[in-house]
């Protein structure tokens, strides 16, 4: 939903009304994950998509719906065998979508939780449509009744990194909420102020990273150079890498090519925590470099970490085709995708969901994985662990 910021903050200081449409439950396949989202205005404009085109004609309809009444609406869009204009999808499964419409006091709410500087979590009481947005130290909104066990839930679920509809409390007063998590952007830190890292920078912005340029010489550290980073930092690398934060979700792309930046970043980066280590080079380059790192002291796990050459065996010559082979290998190895053709494979397109992020001591955890125990519930009424909600 973070993808929508921007057009909800055109309408948010326009005064436009609208109203937001939300897969909350997902059975089978679909197109996008949980949690993907729409929204239509009052002029019939359309943001964002549910299914990649499936539903898209219905939901809009809905959302006139919403926009006409206030009335929230949850319903469901599965493909039938029998009626050969059934609206659903394409590939077999089963969306559930929640529309509802956001009021001028839900918009500090939404705007906090979409902000992608900090991590978030949106909860949607899925009877109103009431919304409140939970950080590791704020709440933003109010529920009615007791919003402590909501609180709590959400919390829980942010720190884990997942999301989905759970029912909290008991009896009478329970509540049904959909929960989406939102993690601060991850990094990819590339060290090299060369052409390569230009093009870098606009795959890695593209791919949803916050993207850091590290280059020792101030004459190539030059930020109308690189426009398309967050930040350009004049260090050498080794250095920058031992005081900058890295966390389980950062790729660091070594892009100097020189060996004398090369060989001290790698020997740092190849003992961190850190989701993809890549470098540039030939293959002799790259021979070279392994014998240096292991004259340093880096182990063969170390060096078994080491994606070098950097980037899938595309075939392609220029900085952007480079950049986009580096960018896959990063997403095949953050899925566990086999960089394979799918044409060539018969597993499901879309994977189960993998988060790279937990906290310290615990390890991390599928998007499909639910809590567990009374007075928190799933939407298939299994009990989630008890946090003394109930």
């Amino acid at each position: 939903m973070r993808e929508l910021a921007a057009h909800l903050a055109g309408w948010h200081a326009a005064g436009i009304g609208y109203a937001v449409a939300t897969v909350v439950e997902i059975r089978g396949s679909a197109p996008l994950p949980l949690g993907a989202s729409m929204a239509v205005n009052t002029a019939g404009e359309v943001r964002g998509s549910l299914s990649g085109g499936c539903v898209e004609g219905a939901v809009y309809d809905l959302c006139l719906q919403v926009l006409a009444t206030g009335e929230p609406v949850r319903q469901t869009f599965g493909y039938s065998e029998t009626d050969a204009f059934a609206v659903g999808l394409t590939c077999g499964g089963e969306l559930e979508i929640f529309v509802h419409r956001v009021a001028a006091a839900d918009r500090p709410v939404l705007e906090a939780a979409l902000d992608s500087s900090r991590s978030a979590a949106l909860v949607r009481d899925l009877r109103t449509g009431a919304m409140v947005t939970v950080t590791p130290d704020a709440v933003i909104g109010s529920l009615d009744g007791d919003p402590q066990p909501v609180i709590a839930l959400a919390r829980a679920l942010l720190r884990q990194g997942t999301g989905g509809v759970h029912t909290v409390g008991c009896g009478p007063s329970a509540r049904e909420v959909f929960v989406a998590t939102f993690a601060a952007p991850p990094r990819m830190i590339v060290f090299g102020a060369n052409v390569f890292a230009g093009a870098l920078c606009r795959v890695g912005r593209l791919l949803g990273y916050r993207v850091t340029v590290c280059e020792a010489r101030p004459a190539f550290a030059d930020r109308l150079r690189l426009p398309e980073a967050d930040e350009v930092v004049t260090d050498w690398p080794h250095r920058y890498l031992r005081t900058t934060e890295v966390d389980a979700r950062t790729v660091l792309c070594v892009l100097t090519h020189d060996p004398k930046f090369d060989i001290p970043v790698l020997v740092e980066a190849l003992r961190l925590p850190v989701a993809y280590v890549g470098a540039m080079g030939s293959r002799r380059a790259d021979a070279e470099r392994r014998a240096r790192l292991r004259e340093a002291g880096v182990t063969a796990a170390e060096l078994g970490r080491l994606h070098s050459p950097i980037g899938l065996e595309l075939g392609g010559r220029t900085p952007e085709e480079t950049a986009v082979a580096i960018g896959a290998e990063i997403v095949a190895q953050r899925h566990g995708g086999s960089a394979r053709s799918l044409s060539a494979t018969s597993r499901p397109i879309h994977a189960p969901e993998r988060v790279d992020f937990a906290e310290p001591g615990e390890s991390p955890r599928t998007g499909d994985q639910r809590m567990r125990s009374c007075g928190v519930s799933t939407s298939s009424g299994e009990p989630v662990p008890s946090h003394g909600m109930c």
